[in-house]
């Protein structure tokens, strides 16, 4: 049978090219294809690609030509892999259609409950009516699945617009997507910022988000190859800072914020959360106890001129909701719900004010050396 190379084509404008956003016709990674015969030699260029990366890609044109071409076809892939551009050191940009604010939620340091705030601020804006999607952005450690009771849960491939997307897990009204999804429970993450980056790209571009008010994407802790790569991918409405009152924590969120108000990453910062701000005991609830100290980031906020949007308690409540996979704003007319709901509204009020003062955020295009003020002559 004598193959026509157009339909060869044709077909390969269903297969989304990694991290991009376009099909492989469209993004010119697709060099070459020869028919002879029922054979089909098909030459590609991808930039550094991941092996999970090839191995897909290679799957997937030797399932849609034999499904839409001929079904005893013989497909040779061939790949030119490019080096990455590491003297521009900056990702593909492309925007996501239908996503009217994303907003990074960050902290300094690990262990501060941001995951926690990230699950609860995005449940309490679908009970107000928005649409909101969460990207675990925390790669090397994802406890969103676990937050939404969708552990084990697997996104399933559906075509949107004749390209195949990741359709992103949905619980409480809320469309959720992470690396937890594809990891085992006991698989350690062991990627090097590259590979982590593209993973990232893969589920913010390939995936079919539809239309969302807010995405909300939970970074992992410190400053980083992950937030370098999410400010240099999506245009971020803006950042909130997570951290506890103690000392320790501030010095590290204080560097968070430092980041995203580096003068060559401008993402403003929409407010500081202090989480586990003070312990009442159940028997004592006017009783406020500081554990790790008082109105710390509130303080921080007004050193950095940054608003303060609220303090959640310390509420063994709200850790036991986060194991069970409900979050606490979900208990509906408790106090840690309306905790997490004076939070949610302040963040919204940000947001309007922000949208309202300041242009559109542009994508980041960074450097090397960018934020290493100390190498600077």
């Amino acid at each position: 049978m004598k193959i026509n190379k157009e339909n060869v084509l044709k077909a390969l404008e269903s297969i989304s090219a990694p991290g991009e956003g376009k099909n492989i016709v469209e993004s010119k990674a697709v060099l070459n294809v020869m028919t002879f015969g029922d054979q089909i030699d098909i030459d590609l260029k991808l930039e550094n690609p991941t092996l999970q990366a090839r191995k897909k890609i290679e799957v997937n044109i030797l399932k849609i030509i034999h499904e839409q071409v001929y079904e005893k076809a013989k497909i040779k892939v061939n790949f030119k892999i490019l080096p990455s551009k590491k003297s521009e050191n900056k990702t593909k940009v492309m925007s996501i259609p239908g996503i009217q604010n994303v907003i990074a939620i960050s902290s300094g340091k690990g262990g501060v409950g941001k995951s926690t705030v990230t699950a609860n601020i995005a449940v309490t804006l679908s009970k107000m009516g928005c649409k909101v999607g969460v990207l675990d952005a925390d790669i090397y450690g994802p406890s969103i699945p676990t937050m939404f009771d969708v552990d084990g849960a697997r996104p399933r491939s559906i075509e949107v617009d004749g390209k195949s997307k990741m359709k992103p897990i949905e619980n409480y009204n809320v469309k959720v997507l992470s690396i937890g999804f594809f990891t085992k429970p006991d698989q350690a993450v062991i990627w090097r910022g590259p590979m982590a980056s593209k993973a990232l790209n893969q589920m913010i571009f390939d995936a079919a988000w539809g239309d969302l008010d807010f995405l909300i994407v939970d970074l992992p802790p410190g400053t980083g190859d992950i937030h370098l790569s999410i400010v240099q991918s999506l245009p971020l409405t803006g950042a909130v800072v997570v951290s506890t009152p103690q000392n320790v924590a501030l010095s590290d969120a204080k560097k968070g914020i430092t980041m995203f108000q580096n003068k060559n990453i401008k993402v403003p910062v929409l407010g500081i959360v202090e989480n586990m701000s003070y312990f009442s005991p159940p028997e004592l609830p006017e009783n406020k106890y500081y554990i790790f100290g008082k109105r710390g980031a509130e303080y921080l906020a007004n050193d950095k001129k940054v608003p303060f949007l609220g303090s959640i308690p310390i509420v063994q409540s709200v850790r036991e909701a986060s194991d069970y996979g409900h979050p606490a704003s979900l208990q509906e007319n408790s106090s840690i719900a309306k905790e997490f709901e004076n939070v949610t509204k302040n963040l919204v009020s940000e947001v309007l004010l922000r949208n309202k003062n300041l242009p559109p955020t542009k994508v980041v295009e960074i450097t090397n050396l960018v934020g290493c003020e100390a190498i600077k002559s």
